[in-house]
């Protein structure tokens, strides 16, 4: 068995137990469904030498049950200081996971981001945020394209997470744009992508209820995101946030500013390359008032500016994921829809897997495609809405890898 140890604050009172709770030595002390009735009777079992723990293999469980405790919070128009109340404490679970080369627990990194941008604490602010940071851009380096297929997929199929999952979106895509296209030096990579992470962090709250409201913006909710740059700002700078450069990309990533990016100050620059990503995946990510559309569809809306020209900020990040990003679904020639698994040898030729026959059926094994091929080519892009598969992501990533005969990116 392998024991996670939780905190008290995992633990919500008055339900059902997600997993069973366990001692330092694996004894158990409340099963499964056990209904903890009062915080005297939880402290009770803290009481014991060594703490409380869970099974790793539970960590999924205790994870679903802190996100839909967000979400009841959030439907009941709690406050955002009881919603940031709302803990999980498996910190540990995650930086043991994702310690692993080879196998990332993107749920676990899901939750850790959201706590980063719902629950800021000047005194662990910059090291979560580094945690969070250092993995993706480890990651983006090891297998840019596994991260930008788990990223895509989760995107565009999910709402529980979303201001956490599109934040780690968006600090991806610019960070592969600035290290593989424009060829920006390592430090200023990095601002660029810690800047991403935390450019909405002004409006988190609003932002994930938003996903779960059925109707526009009321103009009060309008007015906060029309001031969240700014909120954003102010926030960072109460966190201990003081680079003039990180917290002016922050402020202008909604400004709109066409032209070349040899143009602009350096804060600038690094704000338009968000902002180009950000329409990207605020597109691609779902909503109840609306379904999410294809992600050809989602970069075409970056690859122009406001005056109907190529965007150089746009033109990057396309260059630097593709036309069919992984994750990204696509028709081929051959009447099968497949799931795209690896960038190709240019944008619009990528390595993709089969997830539905010729037939429409989903098939059990994923045969791969290079789509250079003519017989495979890419006649279309599908939107995730239209393809009723359900992705494993971890059946899937180990074909992400890029192997000799693709392109180095």
């Amino acid at each position: 068995m392998n024991l996670i140890p939780i905190e008290i604050d995992s633990v919500r009172i008055g339900y059902p137990l997600p997993c069973d709770l366990v001692d330092k030595d694996g004894v158990l002390l409340a099963s499964k469904r056990y209904v903890v009735r009062s915080k005297d009777d939880l402290a009770h079992f803290y009481k014991r030498p060594g703490g409380v723990f869970i099974d790793g293999m539970d960590a999924d469980a205790l994870r679903k049950a802190y996100v839909d405790q967000l979400q009841t919070l959030m439907r009941k128009d709690k406050s955002i200081g009881e919603i940031a109340g709302s803990k999980l404490q498996v910190d540990k679970a995650v930086k043991r996971t994702v310690d692993a080369p080879t196998k990332l627990a993107w749920g676990d990194l899901q939750v850790q981001a959201l706590r980063l941008l719902r629950d800021p604490q000047s005194e662990s602010f910059a090291e979560r945020l580094d945690n969070v940071h250092q993995t993706l851009s480890q990651e983006s380096q090891r297998n840019p394209n596994g991260v930008l297929f788990a990223l895509i997929q989760l995107s565009a199929s999910e709402t529980e997470m979303y201001s956490a999952t599109h934040a780690m979106l968006v600090s991806v895509m610019c960070g592969l744009a600035a290290r593989e296209v424009l060829n920006w030096p390592e430090p200023v990579e990095t601002l660029l992508r810690k800047s991403a992470l935390t450019m909405n962090i002004g409006m988190t709250e609003l932002q994930d209820r938003l996903t779960l409201q059925k109707r526009p913006p009321e103009p009060g909710q309008q007015a906060l995101i029309d001031a969240h740059p700014q909120a954003s700002v102010e926030l960072l700078k109460a966190l201990g946030v003081s680079d003039s450069t990180w917290l002016e990309a922050v402020a202008a990533h909604h400004a709109l500013l066409p032209g070349p990016l040899r143009s602009k100050t350096p804060a600038q620059r690094l704000a338009r390359l968000i902002q180009r990503a950000d329409m990207f995946a605020a597109r691609l990510s779902p909503r109840l008032t609306r379904p999410p559309v294809s992600p050809a569809v989602a970069m075409q809306a970056c690859y122009f500016d406001e005056n109907k020209q190529v965007d150089e900020a746009g033109a990057a990040l396309i260059k630097a994921v593709g036309i069919y990003q992984p994750g990204a679904y696509v028709k081929l020639a051959s009447e099968e829809v497949a799931v795209v698994v690896r960038r190709g040898s240019n944008t619009s030729t990528p390595r993709v897997a089969v997830v539905l026959n010729r037939s429409g059926m989903a098939t059990s094994e994923h045969a791969v495609r290079d789509t250079s091929n003519k017989d495979y080519r890419v006649v279309a892009s599908v939107p995730h809405s239209d393809v009723k598969v359900q992705i494993q992501l971890d059946r899937l990533l180990p074909l992400t890898q890029t192997l000799a005969s693709d392109r180095s990116w």
